[in-house]
């Protein structure tokens, strides 16, 4: 694998001065971002997956990579397993008196904040603002005098109501809240589903940015009062209207140093995800305008425009997705599929080392917690590995996983000396995995312990494998599978080594995990 041809599968920045929506083609969910002085944080969910809420940083709001994560693991023991669709959901990012803090909503544990002096370094372990079940989206907000407060919504399916939104007074450091609060906007008649704000204050006015109507077909709402417990006078600014962007959804308004104001929000496409637009912003009247082609006040998603005017220009990039596997560290594109343990992985002499891990043999692929993801970041492309299989134990299976709603993946099995290939498909909300045995190795040509596997995501859509002795001589097998989002998140792929025998001591070692375009 040459990795001087290795190119990043979306890229926003056009080079041209100008961007194309979306700036990234990634499932970086219910995203808040800021500006500190020249330098752009987004934060975003990341449910059952970690490490947890990846940290993005950008210097001018089109290119961004991701520095850091703010939780390392889950601070409950049900996240030992995968618990698909819990975990953090849409979290907010603030930076108040030289301090970042994050607040952290768990829908069934409660409103969790970390903090630090430094988003590059460690963040502090999570600790509760308030211990409450279905309580979402919280945002912290410090008004003139000192005083701070934390705005939320909440999630019917844990407390049975939803479409409120409710404010809490809070202590200045964030470490609780001073009482039970009071709920500040019923959005039942004109905002149904009201959820995700954020708390802003300008000229005298508070104002919530939240989306409403539903993640698909909803819209972006903005409330405004000159009392921060209301009433909030309400508008819609930024809808799908011509555009091909449903429901456009929650997100964060930043401004630029010489005073341009822009808006982060997601799409939700479904397999790829919640991927994030930016669209500019002006004000008018104390209502901010979002978008272009804009009808009393409310504006549609903008698909390419002109990029942020930060001062200067900056190199165009993309956050990490290959892998040639030679750092100290796994890249920050990489999750597990629930908390993780170190002895899962190593990585020795530019090869990633999976260790097999115990597992029931009846146990569905999308359930074991060892999987090794990332984030699909574009709608069409293949991956790429080389495994090398001369250390799997009898019992052992390992592969390449196509991990999402209705799942699939490649995988190689190791019974009694031998190899086998086989694909597992299922759907994640039904005991229905199918084992389909394949190709023998040696009749695709492979003699050896090494094998090269590669995965075909079609169009958004579709999932195929193919697999061979080399690069060059890779042969279709399988069935193509029709891929479907989890519970709020878009598909991911990776690899995996598990042992279902009950032995330990076998691995499988990656030399890398490479993204191409597909050929046309």
């Amino acid at each position: 694998m040459d990795k001087a041809k290795i190119q990043k599968m979306w890229v926003a920045d056009q080079g041209d001065g100008t961007y194309i929506n979306p700036i990234l083609y990634t499932d970086y969910s219910d995203p808040d971002a800021i500006r500190v002085g020249e330098d752009y944080f987004m934060i975003a969910s990341s449910f059952c997956n970690t490490p947890a809420v990846p940290l993005l940083h950008s210097k001018d709001l089109v290119n961004w990579k991701v520095i850091n994560y703010i939780i390392d693991k889950l601070p409950f023991a049900r996240y030992e397993e995968p618990v698909h669709g819990c975990g953090t959901w849409a979290p907010s990012i603030r930076f108040h008196e030289g301090v970042y803090y994050a607040f952290i909503p768990f829908p069934d544990e409660g409103i969790m904040m970390c903090k630090t002096g430094d988003p590059w370094g460690k963040w502090s372990e999570p600790a509760f603002v308030r211990e409450v079940t279905g309580w979402i989206d919280p945002c912290p907000f410090w008004d003139d005098d000192g005083k701070a407060y934390m705005v939320t919504a909440f999630a019917r399916s844990r407390i049975g109501f939803k479409s409120f939104l409710y404010l809490s007074p809070m202590e200045p450091d964030c470490s609780g809240v001073l009482d039970d609060g009071q709920f500040i906007y019923d959005g039942h008649a004109t905002q149904p589903t009201i959820e995700g704000p954020k708390l802003y204050k300008r000229n005298g006015y508070y104002y919530i940015f939240a989306p409403a109507g539903g993640v698909k077909p909803g819209w972006q709402a903005v409330l405004r009062s000159k009392n921060i417990y209301g009433p909030y006078e309400e508008k819609i600014v930024l809808h799908q209207g011509n555009s091909p962007v449903n429901g456009p959804h929650q997100g964060a308004w930043v401004d630029t140093l010489g005073g341009e104001h822009w808006f982060l929000h997601f799409q939700d496409v479904g397999n790829a995800g919640r991927i994030v637009h930016l669209q500019p912003m002006r004000w008018e009247d104390d209502w901010p305008v979002i978008g272009v082609n804009d009808v009393d006040g409310c504006g549609e998603p903008v698909l390419r425009y002109k990029k942020p005017d930060v001062g200067g220009v900056y190199p165009v990039d993309a956050p990490e997705d290959s892998d040639f596997f030679q750092g100290e560290k796994l890249g920050l594109q990489w999750q597990w599929n629930a908390n993780y343990k170190e002895e899962w992985y190593a990585l020795q002499n530019g090869q990633l080392i999976l260790n097999a891990q115990a597992a029931d043999g009846k146990r569905q692929l999308c359930d074991i917690p060892n999987l090794l993801i990332q984030k699909w970041p574009a709608p069409d492309f293949r991956i790429t590995t080389c495994l090398h299989l001369e250390h799997m134990a009898d019992g052992d299976v390992a592969g390449m996983v196509s991990q999402c709603g209705h799942y699939t993946g490649l995988v190689v099995v190791r019974d009694n000396g031998s190899y086998r290939l086989q694909q597992r498909t299922g759907n994640w909300t039904r005991d229905d995995e199918v084992r389909t045995d394949l190709e023998m190795p040696e009749e695709l040509g492979i003699s050896g312990d090494t094998i090269y596997l590669r995965m075909r995501v079609r169009e958004e859509k579709t999932v195929s494998f193919e697999a061979g002795p080399d690069e060059e001589h890779l042969r279709p097998l399988g069935e193509t599978v029709e891929a479907a989002p989890g519970r709020w998140v878009g598909v991911k792929a990776g690899l995996f080594a598990i042992n279902e025998s009950g032995q330990t001591g076998g691995s499988v070692a990656a030399d890398y995990f490479v993204f191409e375009k597909n050929e046309s």
